[in-house]
């Protein structure tokens, strides 16, 4: 009797294990069909909406992607991934500096704060567009793209709560030992939380890189906003979106494939750390 509700046990264990992976397999064929449809639309000398498959494959489209003069695509790429990259470093030490003082430090109002922080996040980021823009245009840098490295940078340490609940998880006893060592509080970030924290470093690094690479509306309204700014200047969001709107869809399948390629490789050669940045824990015991 024992053996036989054993085995009517494991076979339901089986049969729930079988039902997730079919559940998950349908739901990753779903959200990667748009991908795969892009690639093949990418290929086909005339971009077919009704069709998975083009009626003639190509390579054309990427031909005129690179050497076409009045769609720059390389000059967007290099623009876009500096601003990213210029965001990625800039914000990954303000975000891990901010998370570190709100995770150790303890001062008047620092509740207050992190209420307020996370109030303001609730407000979509376009609601400051214009007043941004005012800014920019009393600095004078309205007439630059690369204005976004300010946009992005400016709100950077609001984004510190992943960070904040990584550094919760390092024992405070390192800290303790290390001041009782004659080390400031500096030590203690630089030397000691940092060289433990390599998960959430390559987090915050992977989502404030992506963040500036995909965006489109601050990026179009500066670029629309200016006399002076060309189609050389444009990043690869603005860009592409200028291709569709002269109904070139072959050619935007191909740099939309093409500004996808870095970011899905760093992902797949990160993502192990990725993963451990969103779980957190740095030190057990």
């Amino acid at each position: 009797m024992a053996e036989k509700n054993y085995a009517s046990k494991r076979f339901a264990e089986k049969s729930q294990r079988v039902l997730i992976y079919i559940i998950l397999t349908v739901i990753s064929l779903i959200w990667i069909f748009p991908f795969i449809y892009l690639i093949f639309q990418s290929f086909a000398e005339v971009a077919n909406p009704k069709s998975i498959f083009p009626e003639k494959w190509t390579l054309q489209n990427y031909a005129t992607l690179f050497s076409s003069t009045s769609k720059p695509f390389f000059s967007w790429w290099i623009n876009t991934f500096v601003i990213a990259l210029a965001t990625a470093v800039l914000q990954t030490v303000l975000v891990l500096m901010t998370a570190y003082a709100l995770s150790r430090l303890r001062f008047g109002g620092r509740k207050a704060l992190m209420k307020l922080i996370l109030v303001l996040g609730m407000f979509p980021g376009f609601l400051g567009m214009l007043v941004n823009y005012y800014i920019l245009t009393l600095l004078g840098l309205n007439t630059s793209i690369f204005s976004l490295i300010v946009v992005y940078v400016a709100s950077s340490a609001m984004s510190y709560y992943i960070a904040k609940g990584f550094f919760d998880t390092v024992p405070k006893s390192l800290d303790e030992a290390v001041m009782i060592d004659g080390g400031s509080k500096n030590t203690v970030f630089w030397k000691i939380i940092l060289p433990l924290s390599k998960p959430i470093i390559i987090y915050t690094i992977l989502v404030s890189f992506t963040a500036p690479w995909g965006d489109f509306m601050f990026g179009s309204f500066i670029a629309s906003s200016s006399d002076k700014i060309t189609p050389y200047n444009y990043t690869v969001a603005v860009g592409l979106s200028r291709i569709t709107e002269a109904s070139e869809y072959g050619i935007f399948c191909a740099g939309a494939v093409m500004v996808s390629i870095p970011i899905a490789a760093l992902f797949f050669w990160l993502q192990r750390y990725y993963v451990e940045g969103i779980a957190g824990g740095a030190v057990k015991g």
